[in-house]
C-alpha cells in the first residue's frame, strides 16, 4: 500500500510517561490521578465515553493545559517546563483545523514555513511530495482544501502532522465525523502507516472498534480515571470492571445477577445453572456472557425462546427469553430461526466473567 522508506522520515522515537496527573477546572475534576506510559513506537488508545477526561489528558500532554499535579516526561525527561512548541508533539483534532482558501499543498507546507521551524522551500517540496505519496493525496495539491471531501481533509490534516515529524503524534478522535465505511477504510491505512513510519501516537476515541482493531495498547477512562490498562485482547477478554465490560464489545456483554450455591452459579429469575468455577467467587455476583459464548444446539443444555431477532449478514443477533431473563446470542450468517421459535444452546463455561456485585470487579 505505501513505500518502505521516504526522505522526510529520521524515525526518531519518543515514550511519553504520566504519573499521578490531576487536572482541575474549578470544582470539576477533569483527571484524578491519571498514571500511563506509551512506549517508542506504540500506538496507544485512551478509549472512554464523552467527558471521560480524553481530550484533557491531550491537552496536558502538549503543554495546552497546565496538570495542577503530577508530571509529564518525554523520553523519561520531564517536559512540564516546556512550552507546546518546546515539546515537538503534533496534534491532530476532530476538526481538520485546514485553511480552506489554501492549497493542499500550501496547507502541508505551513508548519515547515513557521518562525520556528524555516525549512528551505526546496526541502518543503521534497517533504510535501514524501508525504503525499504515503497518503495518496500527491493529485490534490493544487486543489483548494474547500474543495475536498471530509476523508480527503482529514488526510491532508494528518499530512500536515507527518511532514513536521514530531516527537509524538496525539490524536483527538480524527475520524469521528467520517461516514462508516470511511472510517474503516482510514482505520487500516492509520494503523499502517503507523507501523510503516515507526511513529509514538496516543490516540483518543470513544469509538471501541477503533480501540480494538488499531491499538498495541489501550488505557480505559472513566470519569477522570483510568479503570485498566492492558492489550485488546486483556480489554475484552479480562476486563477488570462491568464498566469495562459493557464498554467493549458488540453486541454488548449479557450482564446477570447470580448467586453461588453447593458448586454451582445459579442465574437469577431463569433456569439457567452452571458449574462454579474452581477459583474464588463472591456469593452473589454479577455473570458476564459474550453474545457469542452463547452456542444454538439440538442438543443444548439450557432452553429459550426467540424473542427478537437481527440480521446482520454476516451474523444474527438474537434475543432469548429464558424464566424472565434476556440473553442476547450471537449466530453466524443468517440463520433460519424465527422469532417464537424455542431454541436449546450452550454457554462456554470457560468464557464467564465474574464481577462482584459490591466491588464491581472481576474476580480471577
Amino acid at each position: 500500500m505505501f513505500p518502505t522508506t521516504y526522505y522526510l522520515i529520521r524515525q526518531a522515537m519518543s515514550n511519553v510517561s504520566l504519573s499521578n496527573i490531576t487536572k482541575k477546572f474549578r470544582a470539576v475534576t477533569a483527571l484524578d490521578d491519571v498514571s500511563f506510559r506509551v512506549n517508542d513506537g506504540e500506538f496507544f488508545v485512551l478509549l472512554g465515553p464523552t467527558g471521560a477526561g480524553k481530550t484533557t489528558t491531550l491537552r496536558v500532554i502538549a503543554g495546552l493545559e497546565k496538570q495542577d499535579v503530577g508530571s509529564v516526561a518525554f523520553d523519561d525527561e520531564a517536559v512540564d517546563t516546556f512550552t507546546p512548541a518546546d515539546r515537538d508533539v503534533a496534534f491532530v483534532f476532530q476538526q481538520y483545523s485546514l485553511y480552506p482558501t489554501m492549497s493542499v499543498y500550501d496547507n502541508l507546507a505551513f508548519p515547515l514555513r513557521s518562525p520556528v521551524h524555516r525549512v528551505p522551500e526546496d526541502e518543503i517540496k521534497i517533504k510535501i511530495r514524501s508525504v503525499a505519496e504515503i497518503l495518496r493525496i500527491a493529485h490534490l495539491l493544487e486543489r483548494k482544501t474547500a474543495r475536498l471531501s471530509g476523508g480527503e481533509m482529514q488526510r491532508v490534516s494528518i499530512g500536515r502532522a507527518i511532514v513536521r515529524d514530531p516527537r509524538v503524534f496525539l490524536m483527538d478522535e480524527p475520524l469521528s465525523n467520517l461516514d462508516a465505511k470511511l472510517r474503516e477504510s482510514l482505520r487500516v491505512e492509520l494503523k499502517h502507516l503507523q507501523k510503516t513510519l515507526g511513529k509514538t501516537i496516543l490516540y483518543v476515541t470513544h469509538d471501541q472498534i477503533e480501540a480494538l482493531t488499531m491499538a498495541d495498547r489501550i488505557a480505559v477512562l472513566n470519569e477522570g480515571q483510568i479503570v485498566q490498562q492492558g492489550t485488546p485482547d486483556d480489554i475484552y477478554d479480562r476486563p477488570a470492571t462491568t464498566f469495562v465490560a459493557q464498554l467493549v464489545g458488540t453486541p454488548r456483554i449479557n450482564l446477570l445477577e447470580a448467586a453461588r450455591q453447593d458448586g454451582q452459579v445459579i442465574i437469577r429469575n431463569s433456569a439457567l445453572t452452571l458449574d462454579a468455577p474452581q477459583q474464588k467467587i463472591p456469593d452473589t455476583l454479577l455473570l458476564g456472557i459474550r453474545p457469542e459464548d452463547i452456542k444454538l444446539s439440538a442438543q443444548g443444555k439450557f432452553a429459550g425462546k426467540v424473542m427478537l431477532k437481527e440480521p446482520l449478514g454476516v451474523e444474527t443477533v438474537l434475543h432469548i427469553q429464558s424464566g424472565s431473563q434476556n440473553l442476547l446470542a450471537l449466530v453466524p450468517g443468517m440463520t433460519d430461526v424465527k422469532i417464537g421459535d424455542a431454541v436449546n444452546f450452550n454457554i462456554a463455561d470457560d468464557k464467564l466473567h465474574f464481577f462482584d456485585t459490591k466491588r464491581n470487579r472481576l474476580n480471577a
